[in-house]
């Protein structure tokens, strides 16, 4: 009942995306295969009393587990997050990198979660946080929540031609 509660009082935040639809294929650039680089991000209905911004990036059908591709906390509050940002602090992802790394699926077609935490304020965390951590960090704190799911699946010359730099994919 008491996490009824609180989910109840958290607001929806509606996020898209010029780069693809809900659903929809996200583009090669933003892949291991393209300039790896993340994609714009628009937010609407953003409550007033938003301080900073935290995005999770993750791959729900990866092989073992949810694998991470981005967190990023402390952006300051605003619609649109750039494609290729910089803004905020970016976490260790489950690539052993601080910074953004896209789809790069070893088989098939996989969904990813682009989720956007709007917080009530800024917070203290060291730059070797991951996701745990941070969601931690910041259950108490969230006033606002939306997410946007892409797929990406890689083509096979894709795979060929990467296939030596799967491991390190970003």
């Amino acid at each position: 009942m008491v996490k009824t509660l609180i989910e109840k009082s958290i607001k929806k935040l509606y996020v898209t995306s010029k780069a693809f639809e809900e659903g929809n294929a996200i583009p090669i650039k933003y892949t291991c295969d393209g300039s790896n680089v993340n994609p714009p991000i628009d937010l609407a209905f953003i409550p007033n009393n938003a301080v900073s911004l935290v995005i999770i990036v993750e791959d729900p059908d990866a092989p073992i587990d949810t694998w991470t591709h981005w967190i990023v906390w402390n952006i300051p509050t605003t619609h649109n997050i750039r494609e290729n940002t910089k803004q905020g602090i970016s976490g260790v992802n489950d690539f052993a990198k601080n910074t953004y790394c896209g789809p790069c699926p070893i088989n098939g077609v996989h969904k990813y979660v682009f989720k956007i935490y709007a917080l009530d304020c800024f917070i203290e965390l060291p730059i070797k946080t991951k996701k745990l951590m941070l969601k931690r960090e910041i259950s108490n704190h969230i006033i606002a929540y939306g997410e946007l799911t892409g797929t990406y699946i890689r083509q096979i010359n894709q795979l060929v031609k990467n296939d030596l730099e799967f491991q390190d994919c970003c």
